[in-house]
């Protein structure tokens, strides 16, 4: 088996979780090779070796802070050429899938973004998609060049697997277009002491049947009793009754979480294609003929005001 390129995201060395679940499926395909670009690259090294990687490409130059994209593009390809690998996997964020088109055009390869699993093949990696709005699942495999693959978190579980870890440095020269957008100013990421909406293991969502932003905290509750984060479907989030960023469908954010439970929410095909390849989904609904129950795994006819406050007091109870 040959080597994997594994781009790591992480936040000043804090490596993210849909990163260690690439390095899980990167052990099926070959051999994990991270790597790490930006300021803090080498503090990831401990946890990427923990996790089965067995090199860390590492490079700690400013022009991947100062400026978009193509800079982390420059450095990938310099990986390939270094490592030569039989794949490459990239996280399935939106500056990941970015990075991922642009470096297949460089390596005259094709490309697989969204992949909701990754698994050996005897012609090459088959990834598997949800498309055409979630209405049909294919698997596919590049036949041209080395695979770049994006992949949706949660698409694997995370496993420590020691390994090697062995930190090298990565030689890269950035082109003339590397400097051609530049970050001007940054402003922090509101906390809110919830997990990532497109990372968490357990989303839970509200939609028209909320019925004002100030009844989000029944939703809210149940999430914090859960450990879950909060999402809105695209009619709760266009009527102001909560912000963009967490919006779940086509025209949102994708999630694929363990559990997802919809709330008030009907089930139109444009929030379906965000949720349905949730591994359980858990509907609830006053109407009995609301699409969501279709695609639902357990599903509760009822008034959600009823329903959740106490599902989250017997949540709450069952963890103290």
């Amino acid at each position: 088996m040959g080597d994997v390129l594994v781009y790591v995201d992480h936040v000043e060395g804090a490596v993210r979780k849909p990163t260690l679940e690439l390095l899980t499926i990167a052990r099926r395909l070959g051999e994990p090779v991270a790597v790490a670009l930006g300021a803090g690259a080498g503090a990831t090294a401990g946890v990427l070796g923990e996790h089965g990687a067995v090199r860390v490409l590492v490079n700690e130059a400013g022009e991947f802070a100062r400026y978009l994209v193509v800079p982390k593009v420059d450095a990938l390809e310099a990986a390939a050429g270094v490592v030569s690998p039989v794949a490459v996997l990239v996280p399935s964020s939106g500056e990941g899938k970015e990075v991922a088109a642009r470096l297949a055009l460089r390596l005259g390869s094709g490309l697989v973004t969204d992949a909701v699993d990754v698994v050996a093949g005897s012609e090459g990696p088959v990834a598997t998609q949800s498309v055409f709005a979630a209405s049909f699942t294919t698997r596919s495999r590049v036949t041209v060049g080395v695979p770049v693959i994006t992949v949706k978190p949660n698409a694997a579980p995370v496993e420590a697997v020691a390994a090697g870890g062995v930190v090298e440095e990565l030689p890269v020269e950035f082109g003339v277009l590397a400097a051609g957008t530049r970050v001007v100013a940054r402003a922090p990421r509101e906390v809110s002491g919830r997990p990532e909406l497109t990372e968490a293991a357990i989303v839970v969502s509200g939609g028209r049947g909320v019925g004002g932003a100030e009844n989000f905290a029944v939703i809210e509750a149940l999430a914090d009793a859960l450990g879950a984060a909060v999402g809105a479907s695209r009619a709760a989030v266009d009527a102001g009754w909560y912000p963009h960023a967490h919006q779940v469908g086509q025209t949102g954010k994708s999630v694929s979480p363990q559990l997802y439970v919809a709330a008030g929410i009907s089930g139109a095909i444009q929030h379906r294609a965000g949720m349905q390849t949730s591994k359980t989904i858990v509907a609830v609904n006053k109407d009995p003929e609301a699409p969501i129950f279709e695609l639902a795994d357990y599903g509760v006819v009822g008034d959600l005001f009823q329903v959740l406050p106490q599902l989250t007091e017997e949540v709450t109870a069952r963890k103290g």
